[in-house]
């Protein structure tokens, strides 16, 4: 029975992540109804703001009095609370399942316990921490916005193979190759935010779009404390949301809005992002922005691209033991976390 519990746990990661992309900043969340030992039901949460996983799966099962005495199996606990949507454990205790099978416990203090109470309280018998550091995994977004209050952090750079990030005018384009710029986009849609300093801006005219790939668009975050910007760079004349973190203004122009922030740091600017609803964000550059990240320790991983080519001189790539590597064509990707 135990392996059986691992393995429609394992069901549910898969289901959960078909929700990349669409669910954040809630969780990736997939439920499967078993019976018999088969599967009668599953679903997973597609969008943020629809219906959770539990009701796309109980809804998936046309005759529901079949729920009565199943086995439902959740990566996460169910929800406890009214938010956009009603409580999923108050539905689980409706159709009276014998079980509810666990990966993690909700961190959420609205949850965190008490639908898991709820449950056996109405004689559902409930067993969790199945496999609990894969489902930590899947929802290290989530875990860390609401134990941490901060968002997520990616650190994201192309390097050339003798260490520097840029020539010595600034310039970088292209240190990797076409495959690893496919995947940096489909990163880009993964995540929903995106930032860079104001000398990239200013140096290179980033985009900071998903283009080779189809998903969302991250909100651009540009630190630029003293309003260096030019309004003709293409982050500042398009049409697509953006923050500017700076010193001195206040305002919003269209989509873009200027973010004073009377003590400035980085970590004032991450509790910033999150109260937004951003709960991760991939750092793009440049140097000096992916360093400050890296020495005041607030990031969560990094994902270093080292191409085959040289610039033998310029600006240096940010310091960081690099760790897992991967063949990504003719670039080397490196997979570093920093985080348990």
């Amino acid at each position: 029975m135990k392996d059986n519990h691992k393995k429609y746990i394992q069901r549910t990661f898969y289901l959960a992540k078909k929700g990349i992309g669409k669910v954040a900043p809630n969780p990736l969340v997939g439920c499967v109804i078993v019976k018999n030992n088969k599967i009668i039901g599953e679903g997973y949460h597609k969008e943020y703001g629809d219906k959770h996983a539990e009701i796309n799966a109980i809804n998936s099962v046309s005759n529901k009095k079949e729920i009565d005495g199943s086995s439902v199996y959740i990566n996460l606990e169910p929800c406890n609370h009214f938010g956009k949507t009603p409580p999923c454990s108050d539905a689980l205790v409706k159709l009276k399942p014998k079980e509810v099978i666990i990966s993690n416990k909700d961190p959420n203090p609205l949850t965190n316990g008490k639908s898991i109470k709820k449950l056996i309280d109405n004689n559902i018998n409930v067993k969790s921490n199945i496999l609990k550091e894969e489902g930590e995994e899947l929802n290290k977004r989530f875990f860390k916005n609401q134990t941490k209050k901060l968002p997520f952090i990616i650190l994201k750079w192309a390097q050339t193979s003798d260490g520097f990030i840029a020539k010595s005018d600034g310039s970088s384009k292209w240190i990797s190759n076409d495959i690893s710029r496919t995947l940096v986009h489909k990163w880009r849609s993964e995540e929903l935010g995106i930032l860079v300093g104001a000398t990239t801006v200013n140096s290179d005219n980033p985009k900071l779009n998903v283009r080779s790939w189809n998903g969302k668009n991250p909100i651009r975050v540009i630190i630029d404390p003293n309003n260096r910007c030019s309004n003709e760079n293409d982050i500042l004349s398009d049409s697509l949301p953006t923050l500017i973190y700076n010193k001195k203004r206040e305002s919003k122009v269209q989509n873009k809005q200027f973010v004073r922030l009377l003590e400035f740091d980085l970590m004032n600017i991450l509790k910033d992002i999150l109260s937004r609803g951003i709960s991760s964000i991939m750092v793009e550059g440049g140097s000096f922005t992916l360093k400050s990240f890296i020495e005041n320790n607030l990031w969560d991983e990094a994902r270093v691209f080292v191409s085959d080519g040289k610039f033998k001189n310029g600006i240096k790539a940010p310091k960081i033991k690099l760790s897992n590597p991967q063949k990504i064509g003719s670039d080397l990707l490196y997979l570093i976390k920093n985080y348990a």
